[in-house]
């Protein structure tokens, strides 16, 4: 009987050290983000180093080391980063409003799980994606997935309209085909009329799916 490979361990240099909790330590770790991007953007991962982001944010180098103590590290967590925002994005604009019909929930929902025309969410990109290797573990994307899961729950549960344990008994489904869609368009680097059609099609699924017949074309139309 063989065994199954497991992947090794991300070496704890490829782990961020601690998470801001004060509110000079959060705004100090979203500028260290905000000059990561940057530097990513402008040169690439491969001449992107600590030291310039220390640079590019106009902190010490130390107080950098304080919470990244590598490249590595720096972007695990800004991947975490990115899903927070994400799970944050869907509380606030599909859980929270009293006002939206389910419809115009899901939408939002599956918008901002897509990652298309969502400015308000953190930049990611296929080279970020690719990187995962180094820096995340099988539990990582496990976490990763029970954390989107819960958030189209509770949006779901805030749907009137819609048949409740069916909704939910959608959820693992709909999320795998989602995000997992958006894994796959970001390698496929889709430009922007392809990210909206794709994203779209997931829309018009993911309602179909919830009501069980056609359920009519997104707002504004196609």
């Amino acid at each position: 009987m063989t065994s199954t490979p497991r992947s090794s361990a991300a070496p704890r240099a490829a782990r961020p050290l601690k998470r801001p909790t004060q509110a000079r330590a959060r705004f100090t770790v979203q500028a260290i983000y905000d000059a990561f991007v940057r530097i990513w953007r402008r040169d690439g991962w491969a001449a992107l180093t600590t030291r310039a982001v220390a640079l590019e944010t106009g902190i010490a180098i130390g107080t950098l080391y304080d919470y990244f103590p590598s490249k590595e590290a720096l972007l695990s967590g800004y991947v975490r980063h990115g899903l927070e925002a994400l799970v944050k994005a869907i509380e606030e604009q599909a859980v929270q409003p009293d006002h939206l019909c389910w419809q115009d929930r899901v939408r939002t929902l599956v918008r901002l799980t897509c990652g298309v025309d969502a400015p308000e969410l953190p930049w990611f990109d296929a080279g970020m994606l690719a990187l995962e290797a180094r820096i995340a573990e099988p539990h990582h994307h496990q976490r990763a997935y029970d954390e989107l899961c819960a958030a189209w729950r509770r949006a779901l549960r805030a749907c009137s309209g819609l048949a409740q344990p069916q909704a939910a008994d959608a959820v693992p489904s709909l999320v795998l085909t989602v995000w997992g869609g958006r894994r796959y368009a970001l390698l496929l680097a889709l430009d922007s009329a392809a990210a909206r059609d794709w994203a779209w099609h997931m829309e018009r699924g993911c309602l179909m799916a919830l009501a069980g017949h056609d359920a009519g074309p997104p707002s504004g139309g196609h």
